[in-house]
């Protein structure tokens, strides 16, 4: 590989769901942006080349040292998408700071993300990633997707696809509201409890029952053959029964796309 990208590492994991946790750190810790030039320019190249390899870019977080991305990469082009972005900067930064070497450690790791309840996780936990290093509050900070969610529209970067995540919280305001309640505790180990709809799934299948008598369904795999109307009729039932987005693909054998889409 060229310089600048140090790639050691073995086959990374596969998500069924297509949504990763991808993280990017500077060779031994080492700084990847020396001031807010760096960072645009990283930006731009993440945007161009995650928009070539059909990536939806859910969240971001730019730290001095590290990158914190979730994306949705339903045509595994990921590595090459990463590739095109982490080369080009590499190169850009060895010359403008007068480096020399690797600038990034490793392969970049990408974590796979199975189920609502992680993604949700993944999302809040790159917001936070200022306030738990001390830079700050999330909804001060400059470089992060978070004010995307927060104010959609009005924000001074427009980077992500946040309909899923926005359609999950009940919004802005809801995303506020859960991202306010994870930062108090962490979070990580209670957040489940603090969003709706995310009861495992033999207890959906429970609450599915009413509805599947209600529209005369052997099966909610008989949904995605019901003309639209009907079909996103069943879709709003589910999501009100408080069944996750996640669940209702699973159940239904529906895209999650779909899914947040019709019950938004």
């Amino acid at each position: 590989m060229g310089r600048g990208i140090d790639m050691t590492r073995g086959p990374r994991a596969v998500a069924a769901s297509g949504y990763y946790h991808v993280v990017v750190r500077g060779n031994g810790k080492q700084v990847i942006f020396e001031d807010d030039e760096d960072r645009y320019r990283f930006l731009n190249l993440m945007r161009h080349a995650m928009r070539a390899g059909d990536i939806h870019i859910i969240a971001w977080c730019f730290m001095d040292n590290h990158v914190h991305l979730i994306v949705h990469d339903e045509a595994c082009r990921l590595s090459d998408a990463m590739h095109a972005l982490l080369s080009p900067y590499a190169r850009y930064f060895n010359k403008r700071s007068n480096h020399v070497g690797h600038v990034f450690q490793d392969r970049f790791s990408a974590a796979p993300i199975e189920d609502d309840a992680y993604l949700l996780r993944a999302v809040e936990y790159v917001h936070a990633n200022p306030a738990k290093a001390g830079a700050g509050p999330m909804d001060q900070y400059r470089w992060s997707s978070y004010n995307e969610y927060a104010h959609p529209g009005a924000s001074e970067f427009e980077v992500v696809d946040s309909d899923l995540v926005l359609s999950m919280l009940g919004g802005p305001a809801g995303f506020v509201r859960f991202s306010r309640g994870l930062q108090g505790d962490g979070g990580f180990s209670t957040y489940e409890a603090r969003v709706p709809g995310l009861a495992p799934l033999d207890r959906a299948k429970e609450r599915a029952k009413p509805i599947m008598q209600t529209y005369h369904l052997a099966s909610l795999r008989e949904a995605p053959s019901l003309d639209r109307a009907k079909r996103d009729e069943v879709l709003r039932a589910l999501r009100n029964a408080g069944i996750s987005i996640r669940q209702i693909e699973r159940l239904t054998g529906i895209g999650r796309n779909t899914v947040a889409r019709v019950t938004a």
